[in-house]
């Protein structure tokens, strides 16, 4: 199936593809795109179910991972950095673990070898599919961002939340789904590509400790913690793309 995307920036400059977070869409990287195009070709696409692209019949993390390769295949990219955030992280450590020839590296942003409990997030399909997105929507800004930014920063917030209210309900619930399956814990420390972590602070869904767990499975790997919440590329978009370009730069 065809997935969104948009591959923009500098023909034969090395490729960075960007993985977004559960219920948002490839526009969330916005804050990344002026920092990355100086010296970089970036891939962004919809995660299945979000945004422009639509659902599969059943939705795994490897499926989620298989998608980014069929991405990249589409768009003739044959090695790329990758960074995701939250869902998208996760994503980024199967395609370490089991895809490794296609990357130069991966960061992981905001997100845990598994994230939450498969309780809660069985839970959550069930409750959007049942009364749709506006709760989600609603309780989102005290998930994503620290109660300061939320105060100052109003109409992006509004932005967010609006597309997550406006997004696929089934789409969305099925991601949750394979967020309740996806456990990387026994796995990651067979990884070797070269690995960097952002943790940010204040962040209650995907924690410091989280990423700290990560941090020493995978050999060689470097952690960067920043002042912000879970999606901490936005947040602390300054900072974010400041550890970004220190680590992809230095790997190529």
């Amino acid at each position: 199936m065809s997935h969104y995307y948009q591959l923009e920036g500098p023909s034969g400059a090395p490729v960075v593809v960007l993985s977004n977070s559960l219920g948002t869409t490839f526009e969330m990287w916005q804050p990344q795109m002026a920092a990355l195009l100086a010296n970089f070709r970036v891939l962004r696409y919809d995660t299945h179910g979000h945004g422009r692209t639509a659902k599969h019949d059943k939705t795994s993390l490897p499926q989620l991972a298989e998608d980014v390769i069929s991405v990249m295949d589409d768009a003739g990219v044959q090695q790329a950095h990758f960074c995701g955030i939250s869902m998208g992280g996760l994503t980024g450590l199967w395609l370490a673990r089991f895809a490794p020839e296609r990357f130069l590296s991966i960061t992981v942003a905001n997100s845990a070898a598994k994230i939450g409990e498969q309780s809660g997030w069985l839970e959550r399909a069930r409750n959007v599919r049942l009364e749709g997105m506006s709760a989600i929507a609603k309780s989102a800004p005290s998930r994503w961002f620290t109660e300061d930014f939320v105060k100052h920063h109003g109409t992006q917030i509004e932005a967010l939340c609006s597309s997550l209210a406006a997004s696929d309900a089934e789409g969305y619930a099925s991601c949750c789904e394979a967020l309740a399956a996806a456990d990387l814990r026994g796995e990651i420390d067979a990884i070797s590509l070269p690995t960097l972590f952002i943790a940010g602070v204040h962040d209650p869904v995907t924690t410091v400790a989280d990423s700290e767990f990560m941090q020493r499975q995978v050999s060689g790997s470097h952690l960067v913690t920043l002042k912000a919440s879970h999606l901490s590329n936005i947040e602390d978009a300054h900072g974010f793309n400041t550890a970004l370009l220190n680590f992809i730069q230095q790997d190529d």
